[in-house]
Order: structure tokens, then sequence, then C-alpha cells
């Protein structure tokens, strides 16, 4: 399994909270929320697109609307192997953190 940034499983996990309204915006406000840092949206763009082309997200088109100057919003998805992708990094996450307490002395 290949290895995904930590703003690409940002995204994912950002997608999988979302579901159906998981477009850029909303996904900018939810990855913004997780890690407490603003991303511009041309980067979060860039990072799904990579997601998409790996096979991890679907993209569909919404319907064109007056508020937007008749574009559509992007909506993504996780794919089966998106989900894979997630539960592959919450089990490495686990595993490196095991037996860490969750306290820890860093002078010890």
């Amino acid at each position: 399994m290949e290895f995904i940034t930590r703003l690409e499983e940002m995204l994912l996990i950002a997608i999988w909270k979302l579901k159906e309204e998981a477009y850029g915006v909303s996904i900018n406000k939810q990855v913004s929320k997780l890690s407490d840092k603003n991303y511009t949206i041309g980067s979060l763009y860039f990072s799904l697109d990579q997601l998409y082309r790996k096979g991890l997200i679907d993209k569909s088109h919404g319907e064109p609307t007056p508020e937007r100057g008749g574009r559509r919003k992007i909506y993504y998805s996780l794919t089966p192997e998106g989900e894979k992708a997630l539960e592959a990094v919450r089990s490495l996450h686990a595993k490196l953190w095991g037996g860490v307490p969750d306290s820890i002395n860093w002078s010890e």
C-alpha cells in the first residue's frame, strides 16, 4: 500500500465526515478545523486531484447555480480504495503509538 501525506489523510477524513456535502469549500473548512491551519483552496484542489488520480476518491458535478455564476460544484466521495487507505493509516497510527501513554513525560 502506498503511503499518503498528512494533508491527503485529512482530506480523506474530511470527505468521509462530510458525506454528500463534500465539495471544495466545505472540505477546506473541515480540514482547517481538523488542523487549526488555513490551507489555500489551490493547494487543496491540487491534493484532491492527486487523490483522484490515485483512485482514492471519486468526483461528481452538481447542478449549475446562479449564485455560482452558472458553475457547478464538484462533489467528492471516497472510493473503496480510499476507505482502505484510511483504515491502513489508522492501523499504522495505532501501531506507532501503541504502548505510549496518553500523558507523556518527555524528560524520562
